[in-house]
């Protein structure tokens, strides 16, 4: 079952081209802030759409239009993220508090305790916030639902905690593989007219050519490869919920 939501969530974020590469010029100008509300609303509706939908199934992408609800929702998908994220940050804060009131090598082993604590701290935060976000989806945008934290943790129980953390591990690694792979394919073509063109003395043109290989690459991996990460996260999302 999870190898089928990976197949249908790989497929279905390359569904429109024309997507990924609105999705990329809101990557390109998020350092203006603004534009960062619009990704995480767009990848809402992705997961909204995925939440009603079905594995397998012919949901389409949704449209990138009525800029304030997906601002909005921006905005409610954010503070679910940062709310979650908050409990691993505490429990940081408070064993590098007191451990650096201790001092020695006890300060060093209750930093190694504290760490450990906040990497599945982090782990189960993000765990909720996935499945959060999902089941405010389910409910009609009700930002609530989010953190109805009884409710998300039976959601969690039902589909199962080791699936549900084994599914997002791998996606962790898929989106990786991908970023890894389109990376090497690029710079594989334009290494090889590189030293092809080097072994032939033209020294300047080939520096010329790896230069525009680490130009395409980056410009691969902001329109196209982030976008279509952004959109493979979210279908998963919404389809594993959907199996409570």
């Amino acid at each position: 079952m999870i190898l089928d939501i990976y197949k249908d969530s790989l497929e279905y974020s390359a569904k429109d081209l024309k997507v990924l590469l609105i999705l990329g010029v809101s990557y390109f100008l998020s350092f203006l802030l603004l534009p960062i509300f619009l990704l995480y609303g767009y990848s809402y509706r992705v997961t909204k759409i995925s939440v009603e939908g079905m594995i397998n199934g012919n949901d389409p992408l949704p449209e990138f239009d009525n800029l304030i609800d997906m601002f909005v929702d921006g905005i409610k998908v954010i503070l679910v993220y940062l709310v979650y994220l908050l409990i691993p940050f505490i429990i940081f804060l408070i064993f590098a508090l007191i451990s650096s009131s201790i001092g020695g090598y006890a300060e060093s082993a209750l930093m190694a305790v504290g760490s450990i604590i906040t990497v599945v701290a982090i782990l189960f935060a993000y765990l909720m916030s996935m499945f959060g976000v999902a089941n405010m989806a389910n409910y009609d945008d009700s930002l609530s639902k989010a953190f109805d934290y009884k409710e998300i943790i039976e959601i969690i129980k039902s589909v199962g905690v080791a699936r549900s953390l084994g599914t997002y591990l791998g996606l962790v690694i898929i989106c990786c593989g991908i970023y890894v792979i389109v990376f090497l394919l690029i710079w594989f073509l334009f290494g090889f007219f590189g030293i092809f063109t080097g072994s032939l003395g033209f020294g300047m043109a080939a520096g010329g050519i790896l230069i525009a290989g680490f130009m395409i690459s980056y410009f691969v991996m902001l329109f196209i490869v982030g976008p279509y990460n952004m959109i493979l996260q979210s279908r998963v999302c919404g389809l594993l919920y959907n199996l409570q």
